[in-house]
Formats: structure tokens, sequence, C-alpha cells
């Protein structure tokens, strides 16, 4: 019979913890040093605790290039292979959004479940999830169980990302977290890219779109074996350890042998310390009192929601979805051929993504959050006020519009893009984490959604120059509140991060 990772005591190594009662130390001296020591770890074993969560983000940006294409397989009288395919731009509109609906769903679903069943378990459900969603929405004999399929896909697209973050963060070492969780949005764009690349092979041949949905069930299935072999969240069993829940004795081994998995053979002599240190360094800061709703909103914790909060928020109403909806005409305006196809100015844009996510990876750790931050939102507002220009004033110039295009998108991925995610991955304290997590991922989706729904009457009202102008006033806004509010976290533990920026 298969043993579940998180109640497999290792009594060999827990030899090493020292403290054979396995109860906590009353004694709170602070451990958060100035001098940050850097962990011993091994990269190749750091490799799979990020890529099993990871799939959740290639599966999440998968979805959403596969739908672009689906929706024109869908609408095919020759090329559907369905006898409903005559839908009207409600029926369309529900199919492209039905698994954003999902997602706000399963963000309050994580809410609740995310700190009692642990950040693996949510993202084994999520697996689940994502395997049913692909599948109902592949074999939908009519219109209703699609819709059915989509939001079910995007309840686990929300739990996804509100857990595979989270897991990333707490077990990645703190020298090259920034670059792991970064490199979820990396696969998120890749996810993209694959997604707009197999609905163009598949967009002309007979039901392409069932090939395009069913193409993510192995890599649900990958995800789902892969998030039961890793272990659970070292903090998380921590955390319950400190907030006296579960067994201590057994709680405190199953942390040590997680951390001996996650960081490799090099750890294993100093896991057992290393728990002592997390632990009291929790005892510190206060973690072993569990926060109630009221508390989420108040002192260390509404700093953290506001910064969190305040990011994805930003991520979302300076425009990106706007900008990429306008993305085609743009390039078709400039003369370019490929601008004929939806999907060949997809893959190309999603290369830029791509390739600019993957710059960010590199250096994230190396200059920081906030210089990438400051600088990316700065090159934002600077595209945007040179879009709003080009509709206003300089539509005979279309290479104006081709050049704020591509550096909007640029400045985007090296910023908001990968940065919002790693941030409130890291900014809650982790009693907090679980809930602020999810109320930030639905700030997310909830902004996603109103400005997906409420760009075409502004446009209509306002004009695309005077709403582009906008967005560039609402980037300046998030260019002040970057520079007084977010803090610089990088190098240092999630320990270190809560007791000297919150």
């Amino acid at each position: 019979m298969a043993i579940d990772p998180e109640q497999q005591p290792i009594s060999s190594v827990s030899r090493e913890v020292g403290k054979s009662s396995g109860e906590i130390s009353s004694e709170r001296e602070p451990l958060i040093k100035e001098n940050h020591v850097p962990e011993n770890y091994s990269v190749v074993a750091a490799i799979l605790p990020f890529f099993f969560p990871a799939l959740g983000g290639l599966l999440y940006g998968y979805e959403i290039g596969a739908t672009s294409c689906a929706t024109i397989s869908l609408q095919s009288p020759s090329l559907s292979g369905i006898s409903w395919y005559n839908f009207s731009s409600v029926d369309v509109g529900l199919v492209t959004s039905g698994s954003l609906y999902g997602a706000l769903f399963g963000s309050i679903v994580a809410f609740t479940i995310a700190d009692v069943i642990g950040r693996r378990k949510e993202l084994i459900l999520a697996a689940i999830l994502f395997l049913i969603g692909a599948l109902v929405t592949a074999l939908a004999p009519i219109y209703s169980v699609l819709i059915i399929g989509r939001v079910t896909y995007g309840v686990s697209v929300g739990l996804a990302m509100h857990a595979a973050p989270m897991y990333i963060a707490e077990t990645a070492p703190s020298e090259i977290r920034g670059q792991l969780v970064s490199l979820k949005e990396f696969f998120i764009v890749l996810g993209m890219v694959g997604g707009y690349g197999i609905g163009s092979l598949t967009v002309n041949i007979l039901s392409g779109w069932r090939y395009m949905y069913a193409t993510s069930v192995p890599l649900a299935v990958i995800m789902g074996i892969g998030m039961w072999w890793l272990p659970a969240s070292p903090r998380w069993l921590l955390l319950r350890v400190i907030q006296g829940k579960g067994n201590v004795e057994n709680q405190r081994e199953a942390a040590i042998k997680s951390l001996c998995r996650l960081r490799g053979p090099a750890f294993v002599d100093s896991a057992a310390e290393q728990v002592s240190e997390i632990l009291a360094e929790l005892s510190v800061v206060g973690e072993d009192k569990e926060v109630t709703f009221g508390e989420l909103f108040q002192g260390k914790c509404l700093k953290a929601l506001i910064i969190g909060g305040g990011l994805v928020l930003f991520q979302q109403i300076t425009g990106q979805p706007s900008v990429l909806y306008y993305a085609p005409s743009i390039l078709q305006t400039a003369g370019f051929s490929a601008a004929g196809d939806a999907t060949r100015v997809s893959i190309l844009l999603g290369l830029l993504k791509l390739i600019m996510t993957g710059v960010a990876v590199v250096v994230i750790d190396r200059l920081g959050r906030r210089p990438l931050l400051l600088g990316g939102v700065g090159g934002m507002v600077v595209s945007l006020f040179l879009l709003g220009s080009y509709y206003l004033f300089f539509s005979a110039s279309p290479v104006v519009a081709v050049v704020a295009l591509l550096l909007y998108v640029g400045c985007y991925q090296l910023s908001f893009g990968p940065i919002g995610w790693l941030m409130i991955s890291e900014i809650f304290p982790l009693k907090l984490r679980g809930r602020g997590l999810s109320l930030a991922v639905l700030v997310n989706f909830g902004a996603n959604a109103i400005v997906t729904f409420a760009f075409s009457p502004l446009k209509e009202l306002l004009g695309a120059g005077i709403l582009f102008c906008a967005f560039g006033v609402i980037c300046v806004l998030s260019l002040v509140f970057i520079f007084f509010i977010v803090p610089e976290t990088k190098g240092l533990t999630l320990e270190e991060i809560e007791a000297k920026c919150l």
C-alpha cells in the first residue's frame, strides 16, 4: 500500500533533532541574522520540487493559447465535427472566459482549504481537476458539457496558481528562490506558445478543438504523480507544529526528511539544525498564533495584503489584456504579413514574452525585485503613452505602434509578469500565506475579468488613444506604489522577509 510522504516518520533522522521530547523550546531569542548565511543545497535536487508545481503554470498557459485556436475550430461548419457549431457571441464568450470564472471560484476554495490540507495536496487536487476538466472538455457531446469542462479546468487553474508559487517559494533555497518562482511565469508563457503551436497544427483538421484540449491530459497526469512523490512543504509542516496541530515529533521528523530530499545529500547533516532554527524564527515572528479572519486586515498581515494585492491589481489594470487584444491589428496596420493570421501573430508575441521572461529569470536574484519592477514599469509607461499617441496623433506612422507594442510586452515580462507572482509568494507571513495568497489570486483573476469585460465599452466611449493614455497614468501610479511601498526581498529567507519587511 502506498504511504503518504506527509505522514512518514524518519526515526533515523529524528535522532539528529536533539530534543527527544519533540517539544519546542520556550526560549525565543531572535535568530534573524543581519548577515545572511547561504544555505547548502543541490541544484539537481531543487529541479523536481520546482518542475512538478510549475506544470500547473504550464497547463494554465496552454489553456490560454489553445482556447484562442479552439474557438475558431468550434465555429467551423466543416471542421468542428459537431452539429451545434453555430455559436452566438455570448456562447463564444463563455467558452473563452469559462476557465476565468472557474479560477475565481478556485481562489475562493483555496482560501478555505489551503492551510488545512497543505500546498502539496492542494496541487494534487489541482492536477486531478486539470485531468477531469480536460477530458470533459475534449469529449463534450453538447455545449453545456463543454462549459462545465471549461469551468472545472478553471477551478484547477485557481488552485494551481495559488499553491504552486507557495510550494516553490517555501521549498526553494533563498539564493535561487527568485529565479525558480519567476521561472514558473516562464512556464506559463511556454504553455501559451505551446497552445498556439498545437492549435495552429490542429485547427484545420476535423474536430481539431478536441485534440487541442486533450493534449493537456498527459501533463496533468505527470503533475499529479510528481506532486504525490514530492514531500510536503517543510515550512507548512512546522507551522502545524508550532500551532499545536498534529503530533509534534512526527511533524518535526517529516520536516527534516522533507528538507533532506529538497536540498540534496549536502544538506543531510544540517537538516535537524535548520529545522530547529526555522521553528525558533517562526516563534519569534509570532507564527505560533493562528490568524483569524479579522487579523488578515491588521498589522503586518494588512501590510502584506497591501503589497501583494496591490502588485497583482496593478499587474492587471495597467492594460496587459487590452494591449494584447490590439496586437494583431497593430501589426496588420504596420504591414506585417503574419498579422493576417491571428495564430502566427500570437506565436510571435509569445516568443517575445518567453525571451524576456527568460531574461528576468536570469537576472532577478542578481539585480533584485525593485530595480526590475521600477525599470520595467517605467518602460510600460513610455510604451502606453506611445500607443495612445499613435491612435491620437501618429496614425500615419505605424512603426510607432509596433515599437510601443514590443516595448510594452518586453517590459511587462521583465517586471509585473514574473515579479508579481514572486512577491505574493514571498511577502505573506507563513500563518497568513495560504489565505493571503488566495485573496491575492482572487484579486488577480477578478481584475483580469473586469478589465477584459470593460475594455470594449470603454474603447467605444473614450477611444483607443485616450484609453491607452489612461492605462499609462495608472502605470505611473503603480510606479509610485512600488517606490514607496514594495520592499526588496532579494537573498532573504522567508522568515527574514517577515521580520525585516513587514
